[in-house]
């Protein structure tokens, strides 16, 4: 089974730029309750997804206060539980970062081993990819960075 996800953010001063739970130097960081890793969000989405379970809007609400500041790779932790609770294991996930800035590439190992190491994969399962948006919409102004993600879950014991 698959599920896919998509998340966006925009930036704001005063913040640390988070993706992938690696902190990446920038003039700004994403707007969020979290930590606004707008990596981490779409991949969890797409696990979620793929098990038919809601957005983690369910489980971890914008306005919940146990959820201010706290670390999206704790909700991708979370996010890989539920898939095993609900009788499957992550095979694979694949994701694509979309932003004009910064540069992701110097950081994409680190964020392959934290994404992997919170689903319980190896990083060689996780696939992360950056493109920018050609200078279009809110993306080509640097108003902020979008994700998308792909997951596929297989049955634990398979029919």
């Amino acid at each position: 089974m698959v599920g896919i996800g998509y998340d966006v953010h925009r930036f704001v001063a005063g913040r640390p730029l988070i993706l992938g739970g690696v902190e990446i130097p920038h003039s700004q960081g994403l707007e969020g309750h979290s930590d606004a890793d707008v990596l981490c969000h779409a991949v969890a989405d797409a696990i979620l997804g793929a098990v038919g379970e809601p957005d983690i809007g369910y489980f971890f609400p914008p306005g919940d206060p146990n959820c201010k500041g706290i670390s999206s790779l704790l909700i991708l932790e979370r996010a890989a539980l539920r898939c095993s609770e609900l009788g499957y294991r992550i095979v694979h996930v694949d994701a694509s970062l979309i932003a004009e800035a910064p540069k992701v590439l110097p950081y994409r190992t680190a964020m392959k081993e934290n994404i992997g190491k919170a689903l319980g994969i190896s990083p060689q399962r996780v696939g992360i990819k950056a493109t920018t948006n050609e200078r279009m919409g809110f993306v080509g102004r640097e108003e902020g960075i979008a994700a998308m993600a792909v997951a596929m879950v297989a049955d634990v014991i398979p029919f």
